[in-house]
């Protein structure tokens, strides 16, 4: 038990599932192997990525009684977890939309303690009270509100004049047993992410792959992942008669064969905030085709470099891009060639550092 060190709480949301989670699940990583007390606050009860620190659990509360008196006795829970062990800092990850249950947090349950939240989406109001004056009245007080992004972090200086804002990248955990696999490059490309259509604009994906050349080359596309619009994105593989091409993988926590083995991935976001798939991806020496949406993929893709960026919402634009990466040989090995360096400054090492600034 580190009794000496500073003791930091991180509140998430949950530790599965998507890429702010992962995200949140390395950072205790991270601060554990700076030397501090790590605790992690998990709001459900899904537990998929390794972590280090003790865990609070409230999601087998909730599991338990989600009713009013339920959720209170949660947050009495929470209350006396923080007050019994005297938090330096409290680092909030989590999704923030109701404004009086956040005034109630932020003031009554982190009241005294040095506050950092974390926002991982340009979409603002997932984290930040769409209200200029609801935002500043819970956050302008905050000893740091930590971005992403430099577009986040623009983006939250321009509406909220916030003077408490700082970027720091997330960071990124090199598979070792990827790296020590033989090299078997397949035919396939590869999304992968959460299946909700209104974000992550798989329709998009669909419509260019079904007028690339990539189904003609035998080049399959393989969806891997959970969420909401499964169903309806099934519906519109058949429906685009694509069936005999695209294929559906389950969620996995840690998916780095299938990356791996990928020729390259693509993303088609209609809004991101820094989408963990890019790097992901390029530490695996696989390049990545992505659409310039906001915000995040110009930060790390270079274009022609290690990747391939393209207007959103444009599925002949993305189509050419899919094109170019299996047709021009020469340009897939450059970037093949050039993805793993293009994120070394986004190891844990060069990270913590940043984190260890703002924590002094």
């Amino acid at each position: 038990m580190r009794t000496t060190a500073k003791k930091i709480c991180i509140v998430v949301h949950s530790l599965g599932g998507g890429g702010a989670e992962r995200s949140s699940a390395l950072l205790s990583e991270i601060l554990y192997e700076l030397g501090y007390d790590i605790h992690i606050v998990s709001v459900l009860d899904i537990i998929d990525y390794p972590f280090k620190g003790r865990l609070l659990n409230l999601g087998k509360l909730k599991a338990k009684n989600d009713s009013v008196f339920g959720r209170v006795r949660r947050l009495i829970v929470l209350k006396k977890y923080l007050r019994k062990h005297k938090f330096d800092y409290v680092i909030d990850s989590r999704t923030r939309i109701d404004f009086f249950k956040e005034l109630i947090i932020s003031k009554y349950l982190y009241g005294g303690i040095k506050s950092i939240y974390l926002v991982h989406s340009f979409k603002l109001n997932n984290y930040i009270n769409s209200n200029f004056y609801f935002g500043r009245q819970l956050y302008s007080n905050a000893y740091k509100i930590v971005a992403v992004s430099k577009g986040i972090q623009e983006e939250l200086e321009i509406k909220y004049r916030f003077k408490n804002v700082i970027m720091i990248y997330n960071s990124i955990n090199p598979k070792v047993n990827c790296f020590n696999n033989k090299e078997s490059i397949e035919n396939y490309i590869l999304f992968f992410g959460r299946l909700n259509d209104k974000i992550k604009n798989i329709s998009l994906l669909l419509h260019a792959y079904k007028i690339s050349a990539l189904s003609k080359k035998a080049i399959s596309l393989k969806i891997l992942g959970d969420g909401v619009d499964l169903e309806r994105i099934k519906k519109n593989v058949l429906d685009l008669d694509l069936e005999d091409y695209v294929y559906f993988l389950p969620y996995q926590p840690d998916p780095c064969n299938i990356i791996k083995n990928a020729m390259f991935t693509v993303l088609t976001s209609r809004y991101e905030g820094f989408p963990m798939v890019i790097p992901e991806s390029l530490i695996m020496e696989v390049p990545v085709i992505s659409v310039d949406c906001k915000s995040g993929p110009n930060e790390v893709i270079v274009d022609e470099y290690n990747g391939l960026l393209v207007e959103n919402h444009n599925p002949e634009a993305l189509a050419n891009a899919m094109n170019r990466m299996v047709i021009d040989k020469d340009l897939y090995l450059q970037c093949k060639k050039n993805a793993k360096s293009s994120v070394e400054h986004l190891s844990k090492e060069n990270i913590s550092k940043q984190w260890k600034a703002i924590l002094q």
